[in-house]
């Protein structure tokens, strides 16, 4: 029934995040000081082979793959990967305390049926133990995930393609909640007993997560992303798709570009990162958020921290999940630190060769 995917643990791993616009992959090894950055690369993915976080073309993510594989120079062929979108269920459930594994394993199947919209012959589940229900001790919180079995694995077969083998089938939420502890230092000092919201904006897909007082409490992911920006500019200055995107990045735009397509952006990416916050507080019952921490390339485009601090009235950071890491000797600092808060996702997914932890 279990997917053996989404438990077994290597002893260090490549985290490759597989995205719309380009695969990102990390590789961490771990010192007498903490975590050591050995490598990362970042390439570029063909327009449409990754729609919405689905794989459309086993193919070319392959090709891809294949050139993440030649830039990581290390022997390490085992990696950790990510699933998230639609097709990607969590939920918390409360189960007898008294419980065997193999007795619990044989209930939450019979609970999945219930809580999972598709047939369960279509989907890889998993469940970790938690902790004991504060409400009810006879009872013992347990995390339900389920992913479907196809999305899973064309992930596995585009890495198999590309020279990689899958150790590790992770969800992209928890992935980015594992990066937790790697950017503390970057928030006030009071912040390990705050409220931390941590907002992941790539091309596509926003991952919401938020931790209380180091736990994570909670986790969301929505359709919404920066290429939303990229149209805005090839509709407005009749732009290809790619040359709107370079001219984005690049910074290479006219002159009233913020008036024009900029300032529509930042209105509604406040709207989303508002509306995000507001699900959380009203489904978890916490009243406010201390702190925010944002990743993914729309993270960079221009201003948003501080329009984010400004017009949620929350302290906003960018985050690097590197900032307190020794780097390999191969590692330009400077070419990392323009892209080091794109590099979340696969950075949780690398903490996965030293815990075996569901976040």
């Amino acid at each position: 029934m279990l997917s053996k995917l989404w438990k077994k643990k290597a002893s260090m791993m490549v985290g490759i995040d597989i995205g719309s616009y380009a695969v990102k992959a990390v590789l961490l090894s771990q010192g007498d000081n903490g975590y050591i950055l050995e490598d990362y690369a970042i390439e570029p993915m063909p327009r449409g082979a990754v729609i919405d976080r689905e794989i459309q073309d086993i193919e070319a993510v392959g090709k891809v793959i294949a050139k993440i594989r030649k830039k990581i120079s290390t022997s390490i062929k085992e990696s950790a990967i990510a699933v998230s979108g639609q097709t990607v269920i969590t939920k918390v459930i409360y189960m007898d305390v008294a419980l065997s594994d193999e007795e619990l394993a044989g209930q939450i199947e019979i609970e999945a049926d219930s809580l999972i919209p598709y047939p369960l012959d279509e989907v890889s589940l998993d469940f970790e133990k938690l902790s004991v229900n504060e409400s009810d001790p006879s009872k013992i919180n347990v995390l339900l995930s389920a992913a479907r079995t196809e999305s899973i694995g064309a992930r596995v077969e585009a890495l198999e393609s590309g020279g990689f083998s899958t150790k590790v089938v992770d969800v992209e939420s928890y992935a980015i909640s594992r990066t937790y502890d790697l950017c503390l230092s970057q928030l006030p000092d009071d912040a390990s007993n705050k409220m931390v919201a941590m907002v992941d904006l790539g091309a596509t897909m926003t991952l919401f997560s938020a931790a209380n007082e180091n736990e994570h409490v909670f986790s969301r992911d929505q359709l919404f992303g920066g290429e939303q920006y990229t149209r805005s500019i090839v509709s407005y200055y009749n732009q290809s798709f790619e040359e709107a995107e370079n001219a984005k990045v690049k910074g290479d735009l006219p002159p009233n570009y913020r008036f024009e397509v900029l300032a529509p952006f930042h209105t509604i990416l406040v709207q989303q990162i508002r509306r995000a916050i507001q699900m959380f507080l009203t489904s978890s019952g916490f009243d406010k958020v201390d702190y925010l921490l944002i990743s993914g390339g729309t993270a960079l485009v221009e201003g948003v921290q501080e329009l984010l601090t400004e017009e949620l009235g929350i302290y906003t950071v960018i985050a690097d999940p590197f900032n307190d890491m020794e780097f390999a000797a191969k590692i330009d600092e400077d070419e990392l630190a323009k892209v080091a808060p794109q590099l979340m996702v696969a950075s949780g997914l690398a903490l996965r060769s030293f815990s075996p932890w569901h976040i």
